[in-house]
């Protein structure tokens, strides 16, 4: 459908932005992440994701590629719609929900308004087993001749949590592979992101 949206944003309220592409303004809501990257009058780019129901047509707007790869991930899960996808987005990072599921921890995702111990509990183990077909299909690097992810310190544990974000084993394996195996996930992901970008 609609695969982003850029132009000047016009408008900004609550968990809302308007933007105004070729004269019409879309109005896209957004988490309060994403609210923090824009500033009203410029011009920006939201990674987009349209929500058709019966009675409504729903734009949803993302600063970055990742944000809206964790929100698909979330909307595809049992009793997850975009309204808790944004409001788990607004409460905690693409990041922070991979380093969550990843660690079994959802106690974290109850943070975010409308998210009970029970649909958190769901939430992680849906997205646990997605993040296990992933690095069972994608657990290769092509590159590399066969050669599997190392399974050594904390990568594993980086390349998990990466594929919540919608990255692929084999590229990011490349990336952790030449990181000190004994560093926090926390910081292989961030040193992943920042080369990545």
């Amino acid at each position: 459908m609609i695969y982003s949206v850029r132009g000047t944003l016009i408008l900004m309220d609550a968990g809302i932005a308007v933007v105004e592409c070729g004269g019409v303004g879309y109005r896209v809501q957004t988490s309060i992440s994403t609210q923090k990257t824009l500033k009203l009058n410029s011009e920006v780019m939201l990674y987009t994701y349209m929500n058709v129901r019966e009675d409504a047509m729903e734009l949803f707007g993302f600063a970055s590629k990742g944000e809206l790869s964790t929100f698909k991930l979330l909307i595809g899960i049992t009793g997850v719609g975009p309204k808790v996808a944004l409001a788990i987005l607004s409460e905690l990072s693409s990041e922070q929900i991979a380093m969550a599921v990843s660690a079994g921890d959802s106690k974290t995702l109850t943070r975010a308004s409308g998210v009970g111990p029970k649909l958190a509990q769901r939430i992680v183990l849906e997205l646990k087993d997605k993040i296990r077909s992933v690095a069972t299909t994608e657990g290769f690097d092509p590159g590399s001749k066969g050669t599997v992810i190392a399974d050594t310190g904390n990568i594993p544990k980086a390349v998990a949590a990466l594929a919540v974000l919608g990255y692929s084993a084999a590229d990011v394996t490349p990336i952790l592979s030449r990181l000190d195996p004994n560093m926090s996930v926390e910081a292989m992901i961030a040193a992943t992101l920042k080369q990545m970008a």
